[in-house]
């Protein structure tokens, strides 16, 4: 098999069989890409089923070499796995060159997050008299309220709000479903979006379920989430570095300090494993030191 087409059939497997989204299967592809433009310059006549251990361990040097993180280095070799481990699935390749390959070693960052009065005063940095002003200040109670990933509030749907009963259906990754709750005061700031500013609206064709809409009447890019919520950082002086991902780890921040159960907060927030859900127990030693005392036979 050419590369080309292992890499053809890997990015459909990912598609069909996976079920990820357009930006993670574009993140697989990249890494795959790098895998092979370094294997071409370096070892010639080199095909998949003639990769081996040390042609993954020098393209790894190189990586390091190159100052690329830790992080990112491991990102990659996960998806170096993947590709492997696709090949042998389609027993294009007889054994898996990555089985030894390690990864490095990474700390768990702890992310930033925000109070709740830092949010207020975000959202009432913004503008309502711009005409964008109310769909932003819908965008920020809806990231907040339901702790979504940006690709999941981009792509929200009317068809999906059910405002009345106080949920949302959102798609999340591997296009699997959860029904999350929404707040009183999100539904409230989307109904006046709705209203106001989107009514007004020529809206494109693929684009008349999509709830938040540019200017254009076409759906948002993730990009433009960013730019929106770094404007309004530096507008009020904030000294964080923030993004879309922030509000989601504040909503979950928030709701275990409130004394939300972790398996209710996974739900929420559409984790697979519990395990990545645990990590906002970290942020509040308080959380821990009382869940100690309550639990403990010797507290």
């Amino acid at each position: 098999m050419k590369w080309d087409d292992s890499i053809k059939g890997f990015e459909e497997y990912l598609r069909l069989e996976k079920g990820l989204s357009g930006n993670s299967i574009n993140a697989y592809i990249n890494d795959i890409t790098k895998l092979l433009e370094f294997i071409k310059s370096n070892f010639k006549g080199i095909t998949p089923q003639k990769v081996r251990l040390n042609h993954l361990k020098s393209f790894i040097e190189y990586l390091n070499e190159r100052g690329v993180s830790p992080r990112t280095q491991a990102r990659t070799i996960s998806g170096i796995k993947s590709y492997f481990k696709f090949l042998l699935i389609e027993e294009s390749i007889n054994s898996d060159p990555t089985s030894l390959l390690e990864a490095p070693r990474i700390g768990r960052k702890l992310p930033d997050v925000l109070s709740l009065e830092e949010i207020d005063s975000l959202i009432n940095a913004i503008d309502v008299e711009k005409p964008e002003g109310q769909r932003n200040r819908a965008i920020l109670e809806t990231l907040y309220s339901c702790g979504l990933r940006v690709s999941e509030l981009v792509s929200l749907k009317i068809s999906d709000l059910f405002l009345e009963q106080g949920y949302v259906k959102i798609k999340g990754k591997g296009e699997k479903e959860r029904l999350v709750p929404i707040s009183p005061r999100a539904i409230a700031e989307i109904k006046k979006y709705v209203e106001t500013y989107r009514k007004t609206l020529k809206i494109a064709s693929n684009a008349k379920d999509i709830l938040f809409l540019n200017r254009r009447g076409q759906m948002l890019s993730r990009v433009m989430i960013f730019t929106v919520i770094k404007n309004l950082a530096e507008a009020i002086n904030l000294n964080k570095k923030i993004s879309p991902h922030t509000f989601r780890h504040s909503f979950a921040t928030h709701l275990i300090e409130g004394g939300a159960d972790l398996r209710s907060v996974q739900e929420m927030l559409g984790h697979e494993s519990i395990l990545t859900t645990e990590i906002y127990t970290h942020l509040n030693k308080e959380y821990l030191k009382d869940t100690i005392n309550r639990f403990h036979p010797r507290s």
